[in-house]
């Protein structure tokens, strides 16, 4: 994958969080860039996941979580004075979970209640092109078309899985961050989403925590290594795996800890 200079989309300077007296992230200090994949990896509880909320200010619904520091989308800022407004940002920076949690409504209503919401759609044919648009760019239009009408909870694993993507794509976002999206998922569901992550990155920039080091080293093209709540190292994806500056990086990605 291309090392290439891409502009920055989202910036985090000196980020912390606290829950209650314990320090989650310890000044966390990354850049995003612009329509790549990044990977966040390392072992669990390292603080992976608690950084990732911070893009789209989830830990705000988490009692006694505390954010300081700043963090940027398109220089904007996402807390303190001036901020965009929560339900907005989460429009714009859109979120997949690890296990997939499709609404119990249709395949249909399932991809149209964020364009609903939001008033994105003035009518029922521009909402019926937004759900084909999104279902096909998560490629899953082919499996689903004729059956929009069923309930999404009868998909198989990977599909309900790919139909979340679709619901976050929906909305037009411009970030998709993922939060260990395959992990359970069959080898088969993880090879369609991968090879989707790969897709989506023409158009969107992702953000991708994973506990697969072959997966970030499949997917993506920066990885950033986290360990006991601080940032060990970021690069391009191939020099961290091949040739990381850090002993801790090297440690982890070799298999003496995680």
């Amino acid at each position: 994958m291309s090392d290439q200079i891409v502009e920055t989309k989202m910036n985090a300077a000196s980020v912390r969080v606290h829950y209650g007296a314990k320090e989650a992230l310890k000044g966390i200090d990354l850049d995003i860039p612009a329509n790549r994949v990044t990977a966040l990896i390392g072992p669990s509880g390292c603080g992976k996941s608690t950084f990732l909320r911070c893009l789209n200010r989830m830990n705000d619904t988490i009692v006694g979580a505390k954010v300081s520091g700043t963090i940027t989308l398109d220089d904007e800022p996402l807390y303190g004075d001036g901020a965009i407004d929560p339900v907005l940002l989460r429009m714009r920076v859109g979120m997949v979970f690890q296990k997939p949690n499709p609404f119990p409504k249709t395949i249909y209503d399932n991809v149209a209640f964020g364009p609903r919401i939001h008033g994105l759609v003035p009518d029922k044919d521009s909402l019926d092109a937004m759900v084909a648009d999104a279902l096909t760019k998560a490629g899953l239009w082919v499996e689903v078309k004729d059956r929009l009408g069923d309930m999404a909870t009868g998909l198989s694993g990977g599909q309900q899985q790919r139909l979340c993507i679709a619901r976050a794509i929906a909305v037009r976002p411009e970030v998709i961050l993922m939060d260990e999206p395959c992990s359970a998922l069959d080898p088969i569901a993880t090879a369609k989403v991968e090879e989707l992550i790969d897709e989506l990155a023409e158009s969107y920039t992702i953000v991708i925590v994973t506990h697969s080091m072959q997966q970030a080293a499949r997917v993506s093209h920066l990885t950033a290594f986290f360990h006991l709540g601080s940032l060990i190292e970021v690069g391009p994806t191939e020099r961290i795996f091949t040739a990381p500056e850090q002993q801790l990086t090297q440690g982890y990605i070799t298999g003496r800890f995680g």
